[in-house]
């Protein structure tokens, strides 16, 4: 089938924040009054799917838990069918104009194939250490916006914020990066509001 809906893909590893990110945008997007609907990959559990589904932040209808069953970056990237299937599914069931792919807690070499999603999400958070960014993982290098999370835990990590923002400056210098905090809902703004230029979409007329 034809796309109609705006693919997201939002990935990074275990705990860098992507739920809390799709949790943060999902008011901001329907605000805009624009249709949304999630799609969540995991191992073999539908954790983050029932998590949305009972936020009441959207449908339930609207979230579609994937258990992957193997490496998470296989279902992004290598053999991504079974999330084209779900999202697809998702189109011909409801009139949307974005869908938005969690990926399942993954390393920092994952990336998402451009023929699940239009525009890719890496999440990663100051609390693993303020070398991430030296790693030079892929999704660091290529996603198309890099989220640096939990930057207001920094000091009590240890973690050198200035050297992250050197880092990512380095091995990112043609594409964008945001510094955030999403344990506050506003720390998400400035992500909505980049995915609005980046991606020209607006609430319909």
């Amino acid at each position: 089938m034809q796309r109609q809906a705006i693919r997201i893909g939002i990935g990074g590893p275990v705990g860098s924040g992507k739920t809390r990110l799709v949790e943060r945008l999902l008011p901001l997007v329907q605000a805009a009054g624009l249709k949304v609907a999630v799609i969540t990959n995991d191992l073999v559990t539908l954790e983050d799917a029932e998590r949305i589904q009972k936020g009441g932040l959207i449908d339930p209808r609207l979230v579609v838990g994937v258990e992957t069953g193997a490496c998470p970056h296989t279902a992004i990237r290598e053999d991504p069918s079974v999330n084209i299937e779900a999202a697809d599914r998702l189109e011909r069931q409801n009139p949307l104009d974005l869908i938005l792919i969690e990926s399942g807690g993954d390393n920092l070499a994952s990336s998402f194939s451009r023929e699940l999603v239009d525009y890719w999400i890496f999440v990663i958070d100051c609390g693993a250490g303020d070398d991430i960014p030296r790693k030079r993982g892929l999704g660091c290098l290529q996603a198309d916006l890099l989220v640096v999370n939990k930057i207001d835990i920094a000091p009590h990590v240890d973690a050198d914020l200035d050297r992250i923002r050197a880092d990512v400056a380095m091995i990112r210098p043609e594409r964008p990066s945001l510094f955030t905090n999403l344990r506050d809902a506003a720390g998400a703004e400035a992500v909505f509001d980049h995915l609005q230029r980046s991606l020209l979409f607006h609430a319909p007329i």
